[in-house]
């Protein structure tokens, strides 16, 4: 059987004002036309189909013709909420959906749905387990004594589903997921509580491939077959340098599981660029990469011109943000970094300090002579003296 893990669709996103979703429509459209020239049975989305428990009509409008023309070319679709959707929402009308061969787990209610699929060598389980927190689980597991411990509480749901290891199971899990109790790699935007939520990896050794969602860049954990497919599209600058891709799974017979990424095709890339603003628009580097990508540019100008902003913006439509990288702000990051000693409320040495963070240098001897003066008779004629 060969199936797509697809990881965080995230639909409806904006990042850094921009909309993402005809990027995430465009993309989809692509991706099923590719899934369907490798003959892929089945799409598994490892949750956070949308970006927010309550989307918006047009991000319920692009699941709806996507899942649409995903059962119309006759892809079985497994698929579970994460962190980011509303478990109701997202099992809405899920006995309606089943008959087109799509499947979502129902609320959890205590234990896991499974799917059952069948190639030449008999049937494939699929558990759809939606995204738990210890809470989810504990008012049906009453007799037991379950603390904070998403892996105790995770062991308990697999332990009651009673997975039979020597079939052919796949589980489609949203957690963060621990080997060894070391933290898989995350984006930037992805908050990190000290592995508080995380699930150790060991409870997965039943299943012969595990579809992972919630971590944005593609990684396995452990095992060479847990893995997180990563998000549809690049959501933070961090994302920038890697590439986005799905997971196509060949399952053979029991213990035959072989994977491969299939690279994502979206219309745009997100990009950081830095340089000198000449350089940035210069016909050279407008020709070296496409222009209308999303951009986060750092330019290196010890004095960057003060129409820099609206010169990027007028041959990079997508500039997403732009940030100065040079003596001044790496020295103004310095002082933010140095602890205030007493007497920062002086006046004058609050001056000399925004004088050195906007010039990188300190006032000479014959300006502070002038700035003495000059606060002298602002003191005076703040007392209500002449400062004439």
């Amino acid at each position: 059987m060969r199936f797509l893990h697809i990881g965080d669709l995230h639909l409806g996103k904006t990042v850094n004002g921009f909309s993402m979703l005809e990027d995430q429509r465009v993309t989809l459209e692509r991706l099923l036309d590719d899934a369907e020239d490798a003959e892929v049975s089945a799409l598994v989305l490892a949750g956070d189909l949308y970006d927010r428990s309550l989307p918006s009509a047009e991000a319920v409008a692009l699941l709806d013709w996507f899942l649409t023309d995903a059962s119309e070319r006759g892809f079985e679709v497994l698929a579970i909420p994460g962190n980011h959707d509303s478990a109701e929402r997202v099992s809405y009308a899920s006995t309606l959906l089943e008959r087109q061969g799509v499947h979502v787990p129902p609320v959890f209610a205590g234990a896991l749905a499974s799917v059952p699929l069948e190639d030449e060598f008999g049937e494939v389980r699929f558990w759809l387990m939606p995204f738990l927190r210890p809470s989810s689980v504990r008012p049906f597991f009453a007799e037991e004594d379950l603390g904070a411990s998403y892996t105790d509480a995770l062991r308990l749901v697999l332990d009651a589903a009673e997975v039979d290891p020597s079939a052919r199971n796949v589980l489609v899990a949203h957690q963060l997921v621990l080997a060894g109790g070391i933290e898989p790699e995350r984006a930037d935007s992805e908050i990190s509580i000290g592995g508080v939520d995380g699930v150790d990896a060991a409870l997965f050794e039943p299943f012969d491939y595990v579809a992972l969602g919630h971590l944005h860049r593609p990684q396995r954990v452990g095992r060479e077959v847990v893995r997180y497919a990563g998000s549809l599209l690049k959501y933070s600058f961090s994302e920038a340098r890697g590439e986005k891709s799905a997971v196509l799974v060949d399952m053979g017979a029991k213990g035959e599981v072989a994977h491969s990424p299939m690279p994502l095709r979206p219309p745009h890339d997100l990009r950081e660029v830095r340089g000198p603003l000449e350089e940035l628009v210069s016909e050279e580097a407008l020709a070296a990469a496409d222009p209308e990508d999303y951009l986060h540019v750092i330019l290196t100008d010890e004095e960057p011109p003060s129409d820099a902003l609206s010169r990027l913006r007028a041959v990079f439509p997508r500039l997403m943000a732009m940030d100065v990288d040079n003596a001044r702000t790496r020295h103004r990051s310095d002082l933010s970094r140095v602890e205030e000693g007493p007497g920062t409320d002086d006046p004058l040495r609050l001056f000399e300090r925004f004088f050195e963070e906007q010039n990188a240098r300190p006032v000479s001897d014959a300006q502070r002579a002038l700035l003495e003066d000059v606060f002298e008779k602002c003191l005076v004629a703040g007392e209500g003296g002449d400062a004439s």
